[in-house]
């Protein structure tokens, strides 16, 4: 993974990480409150050779080297249980010698002749107390075996540092237990947030989707809360009103990289007949046709928005218009185009066609050949945009799919799984239609905390150039020619003299001057 995908997980995952360390420390925290208090006590000694009547330096060498050789020894007869039962019966306790020896360890220090004895006991006292006699009791222990044979014991060990009172328990460290906890539970926390962002595989960023389908991505639409079922549609002018400016600017924007990237699909030959589907239900494809239509619409051409949803239509309701005539009785006969087909705008470049009375049967209704005769008929003079049904529940949108130029796929961030987008494009290949390309809808604008960081839509860069784009309002804004297929938009170098090079052959062929 790269280190951009760590950095996904970790914003993603933020709450479980933060979980996993707080119910860390809450499982520490509560370890040490039920476990008992354990208080340690160091005592001391020495091991004393005697040098015999002689004070020579000689004398004094051999009796450390026999001290420091006889002290390793010494360790093991503190874990005796003779050494146990002399203590209990100094101390008088009621304690086992097995369980006595567990709560004592003694150690050397290295290159030394001390021995140290550390004790455990649920008091202060009891510690302290039992470090001492245990030290007392090795070193009685240890004159009986050196005085063994009879004679004066040339080694022994000599009580030294008294043990001091424990002032606070060794164990458990309240400390070292809540940072242990703190530690599993970010490890925990980690993990969760790895394995979720793994399994999960809801669309997140515009190279999963073109990597697990193999279609580009024509368009990222950010989510407006504004929107409502009631108000979900940019201004008829694509976006260029002072209210936009405040409120839609961001979805009006997005709609016109749709309509540029819709363009340039093929320059010499744009899509005329565009279905517009997703998924499943609830990913936004009614407004998205919608808004679609209307920047088309806006920049000149002449557009068509079909409602071919004859399940559950849409459109009409999105725009307010009357609902109940469309569609359905401009194929049976009951009506002409003209005299159903609604206009939107003042400019007239806008009409809508509702769905009409549902039919039984609209599979087959759809893919008739007089839908096919009508498409193409309104599309001689118009670009039509058909807002059809989901991919997955029916198969009407990959027979409206199948008689047009294309279909793009409405999918939502953070609902659209890679599974049901790769299904959806599946049905449309089976039916012999093309995919156009993916729109991800409902785009987070800020991100936070959804890793959704290639889709963040940066709301000032936008707000500042509209505001400095802003013209007084009682001086007429300068409009764009409104012919049916022409746009003014901006195109990198190599792709203007791609465009140029082809219109120049074209003109040539034609026997016209290329310009």
């Amino acid at each position: 993974m790269e280190l951009r995908t760590y950095w996904r997980i970790a914003r993603t995952g933020w709450w479980m990480i933060l979980l996993g360390i707080l119910l860390g420390v809450l499982a520490a925290a509560g370890w040490v409150s039920l476990q008992k208090p354990v208080y340690t006590a160091d005592a001391g000694g020495f091991v004393s050779a005697s040098t015999g009547a002689s004070s020579d330096t000689g004398s004094a060498l051999i009796a450390d080297n026999l001290a420091k050789s006889k002290v390793k020894s010494y360790i093991d007869v503190g874990t005796w249980r003779s050494v146990a039962d002399e203590v209990i019966s100094d101390l008088g306790l009621q304690s086992q010698p097995e369980s006595l020896v567990r709560q004592v360890k003694v150690t050397n220090p290295l290159d030394t002749v001390n021995i140290v004895v550390q004790a455990s006991a649920s008091t202060p006292e009891g510690a302290r107390d039992l470090a001492q006699a245990w030290v007392r009791a090795m070193s009685s222990e240890i004159n009986k075996l050196e005085s063994a044979t009879g004679g004066e014991a040339l080694v022994q060990l000599v009580p030294g540092d008294s043990a001091q009172l424990p002032e606070s328990p060794s164990s458990p460290n309240l400390r070292i237990a809540l940072i242990v906890g703190a530690v599993v539970g970010l490890a925990a926390g980690v993990g969760a947030a790895t394995t979720r962002y793994i399994v999960d595989r809801r669309i997140r960023s515009a190279e999963v989707v073109e990597r697990e389908t193999g279609h580009a991505v024509v368009g990222t639409i950010p989510f407006e809360k504004s929107f409502t079922s009631a108000g979900r549609l940019i201004p008829l002018d694509g976006g260029f009103d002072e209210g936009a400016r405040a409120k839609h600017y961001r979805v009006a924007e997005a709609m016109r990289e749709l309509r540029t990237n819709i363009q340039f699909m093929d320059v010499d030959r744009p899509p005329r007949i565009i279905v517009v589907s997703s998924p499943l239900p609830g990913d936004g494809k009614s407004t998205t046709s919608a808004n679609l239509a209307i920047i088309l619409a806006a920049s000149g051409q002449r557009v068509v928005l079909v409602d071919g949803d004859l399940r559950r239509p849409m459109v009409a309701s999105i725009f307010g218009l009357v609902e109940g005539v469309g569609l359905t009785d401009v194929l049976s006969g009951r009506a002409d185009f003209e005299d159903v087909a609604q206009p939107v705008g003042l400019d007239g470049n806008l009409r809508v066609l509702g769905a009409g009375k549902l039919p039984p049967n609209p599979s087959e209704v759809l893919g008739s050949a007089r839908m096919h005769d009508l498409l193409h008929r309104l599309a001689a003079d118009a670009t039509v945009i058909i807002d059809a049904p989901p991919l997955l529940p029916v198969t009407d949108a990959a027979v409206l799919a199948h008689n047009a130029d294309g279909a793009m796929i409405v999918a939502s961030v953070g609902k659209t799984t890679v599974e049901t987008l790769q299904r959806a494009i599946q049905n449309l290949e089976r039916a012999g239609a093309r995919c156009l390309g993916v729109v991800i809808n409902r785009v987070p604008i800020r991100g936070r905390g959804k890793g959704y960081d290639d889709y963040r839509y940066a709301g000032d860069y936008y707000a500042t150039s509209a505001a400095s784009a802003s013209v007084p309002l009682d001086t007429p804004a300068p409009t764009e020619p409104r012919t049916a297929r022409s746009t003014h938009v901006a195109v990198p170098a190599s792709e203007a003299q791609t465009i140029a090079g082809s219109t120049s052959r074209r003109s040539r062929r034609e026997g016209r001057p290329s310009s």
